[in-house]
């Protein structure tokens, strides 16, 4: 669920207190609350103050590749043998597998591409060299080791000993200075020159059960295994006994977690990989393959403190709406199937939470209680915004209570964060609660609550260059600031050049694009209304 753009307190706050309340209710679903803008210094005092996690930060809830990609998969370790990949790629059907180096660090990849690649360079050229560790004989082999050598991990090819003995002496003399794996049976005079010339390891194959070995390895500094298959099957399975790291491909193609959904898909068509590795920045996070893009996602999200899809989070317009919890007015936003709507014109959307608790006979707990206060407060400034009704002053009352809260210190410490203009980047000013209203004219209208209007006057030439920037950005006809003293209840008007709408207003013209507006703290209840009727006025 997810507040407006631009999110103030009551957006805010209202959508992790919402998502509290139905993830008590419906245990069955997951409700996640975020927030698609940065938070101002109140919301982040209030939720300092109760030390909770705010919603996360989302810029765009568009399908992304996190979305589709698949976590819960099987893992493979650097030091497997081939043949535990090419058993698990068939026994789970799947087409691509992450390799790792001591669970945790990502090394690579493997697929049937990378093992056909590795099997087919055998048959290729010169005679192929194995790497061979010694662990996995046992892994592959039927059989026991007889004892084990020096040497963990060896390169080495494989040899038979199937020859007269002259001829094998000759072969692996031709080898050197490359000692051979030989695979052999009980033939006591190659057995004896291979372990005069220290060959690696030595596999013996064809042993009856009591059989004695009657050559010295008293010496031999190689590994001994003796397997209980045959030579042929040994030497085949020898060969997928290749540690991983001599096979993955060690630099694949990646794709952020964050990466949209489209732009992954073309990706993934034009790759020549059965599967792509996902990072969340630098950590591995899953696999995603051609399967997974068959069918575009949908997310399920909650409006909250709004109900038009071009106020919400970018991407809003690929999900799928359940519910609005709001206190403005209905725009236009169109839903497949029927939805659940609760709008009430009242001061907050916090007001609203707080009914849904005691409609659904929910505790709301000191923390709870002072996020929602603290949103209901922020709206409605203090209860003196003409927005208030009966029942935000019955929930403060009821609120307050339960947080155990001075309502005029609080009050006083929830409002002193506000910053002077002087003292502030216009963009940040004009982006932190910025709302567009359409309709035959295009205005963007932000409101700043401060402690002081008397430096409008000296920064006004600095916000209006800002305003202009912005009004140019979003394509608009006229962008407003409303500068509000919550304390002295009085705000100032700033607007970009606009002779229909300026020559039009019942305001107190300041100077230039600035006007006066005593009494004045609503945007939504106080000025909206005013700027509507000018803009029907001037489409007449």
């Amino acid at each position: 669920m997810s507040g407006h753009k631009n999110p103030d307190m009551d957006s805010i706050c209202s959508a992790y207190c919402y998502s509290v309340l139905k993830n008590r209710i419906d245990p069955e679903n997951r409700y996640i609350p975020i927030r698609c803008g940065h938070m101002n210094k109140q919301t982040k005092m209030v939720f300092n103050k109760v030390e909770a996690q705010p919603p996360r930060l989302m810029a765009n809830i568009s399908p992304q590749v996190s979305d589709v990609s698949k976590r819960d998969i099987p893992t493979l370790d650097v030091n497997d043998p081939v043949f535990t990949a090419i058993r698990r790629l068939d026994e789970e059907n799947i087409s691509v597998i992450p390799v790792f180096a001591d669970e945790s660090e990502f090394k690579g990849i493997v697929s049937i591409h990378e093992i056909s690649g590795f099997l087919m360079s055998d048959t290729l050229e010169k005679r192929p060299q194995y790497r061979f560790r010694i662990n996995n004989f046992k892994r592959v082999l039927p059989g026991y080791f007889y004892r084990r050598g020096q040497d963990q991990e060896f390169d080495a090819p494989i040899m038979t000993g199937a020859m007269p003995y002259e001829i094998s002496k000759e072969r692996i003399n031709e080898m050197l200075p490359l000692k051979p794996l030989l695979v052999i049976g009980m033939r006591e005079d190659i057995l004896q020159f291979a372990v005069e010339e220290q060959c690696p390891a030595i596999i013996l194959t064809g042993m009856e059960n009591d059989e004695k070995i009657k050559v010295d390895f008293s010496k031999y500094k190689g590994t001994v295994f003796i397997s209980h298959t045959d030579t042929a099957e040994t030497i085949r399975l020898l060969r997928l006994s290749t540690p991983l790291k001599n096979v993955i491909n060690k630099s694949p193609e990646i794709l952020q977690s964050s990466l949209s959904f489209d732009e992954a898909k073309k990706v993934m068509v034009n790759s020549s990989l059965r599967g792509i590795p996902v990072f969340e920045d630098n950590q591995f996070s899953g696999i995603v393959t051609r399967r997974c893009f068959i069918e575009k996602p949908k997310k399920n999200l909650i409006l909250m403190d709004h109900n038009e899809i071009d106020q919400s989070v970018p991407g809003a317009d690929q999900t799928e709406i359940l519910e609005i919890i709001d206190h403005h007015r209905l725009g236009n936003s169109r839903t497949k199937e029927p939805i659940y709507v609760y709008a009430r014109p009242v001061g907050s959307t916090c007001t609203i939470v707080y009914t849904h608790f005691k409609m659904n006979l929910q505790e709301v707990d000191a923390e709870l209680a002072t996020l929602l206060v603290s949103g209901i407060l922020s709206d409605t400034v203090l209860l003196k915004s003409p927005t208030t009704t009966d029942l935000d002053r019955e929930t403060v009352k009821e609120l307050i209570e339960i947080a155990s809260l001075n309502f005029e210190d609080f009050g006083q410490e929830l409002f002193s964060q506000n910053s002077a203009l002087e003292e502030s980047d216009p963009r940040d000013i004009l982006g932190a609660d910025f709302k567009i209203y359409r309709e035959e004219l295009n205005v963007g209208i932000s409101q700043a609550e401060v402690v002081t209007l008397e430096d409008v006057e000296d920064v006004k030439s600095r916000y209006m260059d800002a305003m202009e920037d912005l009004r140019k950005k979003k394509r608009l006809d006229c962008v407003m600031l409303l500068i509000t003293n919550v304390i002295k209840v009085e705000s100032n008007l700033l607007m970009t050049s606009h002779a229909g709408i300026e020559e039009r207003l019942i305001y107190n013209k300041i100077s230039d694009q600035l006007y006066n507006l005593p009494g004045i703290l609503s945007r939504k209840k106080q000025l909206l209304p005013e700027i509507l009727r000018v803009l029907e006025e001037i489409n007449k």
